[in-house]
């Protein structure tokens, strides 16, 4: 008896020491970073850094926008083509397909979140950047501003990375939505078709409405993959300095992309390992601001569900 309750108070102590240790890790890695380009916050304004589209580094000219305005660009059109499908997807698999179909299916998708991202770069190249390349003529007649072919028409471009990104949120959106909106009561289900509403206007204004919150941290989950991810988007979204994108087709050089490509050259450019920490620190702090605001819309999503 005394070492069980040995053990309990053991345990009582590490469990909060562990959350502490793994809350302050954040401002460790955000003071570490800051400290390191902090070098180049004494020469450049944030100003000049953040808002200047020029990358030469050779003639100490470090402007970000580009980078940032990329990262935002692959990050919101890929939670635009992946939310749609992946909801559609996990209401399917979790109200409408049979039990021997939905066993066979949710494993694939647990696969899926386990491919190493190079994986779906490479496939990405392959598959996406042909297909976009081969379309990028036809459509860019049509004269639609967002799809006009630019100067460059190879495929390595906004698009396919964006795809390639979406792809990559598959799973992550699927497994928890379906999860979640399996576990809606089935006596809401009940409720609501008692009252002669269809299978559909059940799942959509009961069960969905019943899941909101869960569904909105799934997506918030897949956004926080999507802002980070490096390899896949690298190996097909086209990385040209100085050029940010006007169409889909157009390449994109977000800050992952960067940072990873350019950390190896910096030892011999003076603040060179200074920008690209800010850099880092940078896609930290935008990645803190979306998570914070997605938090702060399912709190309230939360809060009118209870009132309501």
């Amino acid at each position: 008896m005394n070492t069980r309750r040995l053990k309990d108070v053991i345990a009582g102590k590490l469990t909060p020491a562990a959350a502490f240790f793994s809350g302050t890790i954040v401002f460790i890695i955000a003071i570490a970073l800051y400290l390191k380009s902090k070098p180049i916050l004494e020469i450049k304004s944030p100003g000049d850094l953040l808002f200047s589209t020029t990358w030469l580094p050779s003639q100490g000219d470090f402007g970000f926008f580009q980078f940032i305005i990329g990262t935002l660009y692959v990050t919101i059109l890929a939670l635009v083509i992946a939310i749609p499908l992946s909801l559609l997807s996990a209401i399917y698999l979790a109200e409408y397909a049979r039990e021997n179909f939905r066993l066979k299916v949710l494993p694939l998708v647990d696969l899926l979140a386990g491919i190493p991202s190079v994986v779906y770069g490479v496939f990405g190249i392959l598959a996406i950047v042909p297909a976009i390349a081969y379309i990028t003529p036809l459509v860019g007649k049509l004269g639609i501003p967002l799809l006009t072919m630019g100067s460059y028409s190879t495929g390595f471009s906004l698009l396919a990375g964006s795809m390639v990104l979406a792809i990559m949120v598959f799973p992550v959106i699927i497994s928890i939505s379906h999860e979640v909106i399996r576990a809606v009561p089935f006596e809401v289900r009940e409720a609501s078709l008692s009252l002669g509403a269809t299978r559909w206007q059940t799942i959509k204004h009961a069960v969905l409405r019943s899941a909101l919150p869960g569904l909105a941290a799934a997506i918030i989950l897949g956004f926080s993959r999507a802002f980070g991810e490096t390899m896949a988007v690298l190996m097909v979204a086209g990385t040209v300095l100085n050029h940010i994108p006007e169409s889909l087709f157009d390449p994109v050089y977000p800050l992952p992309a960067l940072i990873a490509l350019n950390y190896g050259e910096m030892m011999s450019i003076p603040m060179y390992d200074s920008a690209l920490l800010l850099a880092s620190l940078i896609l930290m702090f935008v990645i803190l601001l979306f998570t914070l605001a997605a938090r702060l819309i399912l709190m309230r999503i939360e809060r009118r569900m209870a009132h309501g």
